[in-house]
């Protein structure tokens, strides 16, 4: 069986912003006010992510530490949440600092519905073409939280700067076994700004970013989500 190749990209920054005096579309208007002159360039669309960790959730307890150097693996995919995942992607976040990359590899498709168990999750990764290594990462690990959002993608006009707005934050705690998804969290009052650039842009960013009257944040959706679905 051929080996699925992965997709890497470069290192990048990731500023990430927290708000909550604003909603969505509000937050876009502002966006778009922006002297760097941001404006959409995609549809908006739903996110939706499956998260793995240790059964320990040390990649979580590694956020909140502060680790200069963290890794998170996730499977994602488009619009619907349940379903037929027909293109999903297996994707590992790697940050060091505030700077960003992914590694992604195409999953086998499958169905996110009631009754969804780690197990299957575990044989799906077990007859995929990923490779080895990957496959034995992933037998450590196992999917603990699923979250949902809206994302709208803006840039400017030369797309050096990129940023995407986090919206209607949705969490479901994932169980072992026959999930049925009757309890989860909505967060509608918080949206997520993150900006991202190329390292060498590093020297302008700090006048774009000012620009914002937000705060800046270190915590992840994932954090977040696990604080709400599991402390």
């Amino acid at each position: 069986m051929p080996q699925t190749a992965p997709e890497r990209r470069e290192f990048r920054y990731e500023r990430k912003f927290f708000i909550d005096q604003l909603d969505g579309q509000e937050v876009l208007a502002l966006v778009k006010r922006h002297p760097s002159l941001f404006s959409e360039i995609y549809p908006p669309r739903y996110i939706n992510n499956i998260y793995f960790d240790h059964p320990l959730l040390e990649n979580y307890s590694d956020n909140i530490d502060g680790s200069p150097i963290r890794k998170k693996a996730r499977v994602r995919w488009y619009q619907d949440l349940f379903g037929k995942v027909a293109e999903p992607t297996l994707e590992f976040k790697l940050k060091e600092g505030l700077m960003g990359t992914k590694i992604s590899y195409p999953f086998p498709a499958f169905r996110f519905q009631k009754g969804f168990s780690g197990r299957y999750f575990k044989e799906l990764i077990q007859a995929s073409p990923l490779p080895p290594e990957i496959i034995l990462y992933l037998k450590t690990v196992e999917p603990v939280l699923v979250n949902r959002y809206r994302r709208w993608y803006l840039a400017t006009p030369d797309r050096t700067f990129r940023i995407t707005v986090d919206a209607d934050l949705t969490y479901y705690h994932l169980k072992k076994t026959n999930n049925q998804f009757l309890f989860h969290q909505t967060d509608r009052l918080s949206i997520i700004l993150e900006l991202k650039y190329p390292r060498e842009h590093d020297p302008l960013a700090d006048r774009v970013s000012s620009g914002f009257p937000f705060r800046m944040t270190r915590s992840s959706k994932y954090v977040q989500g696990i604080e709400r679905v599991y402390l």
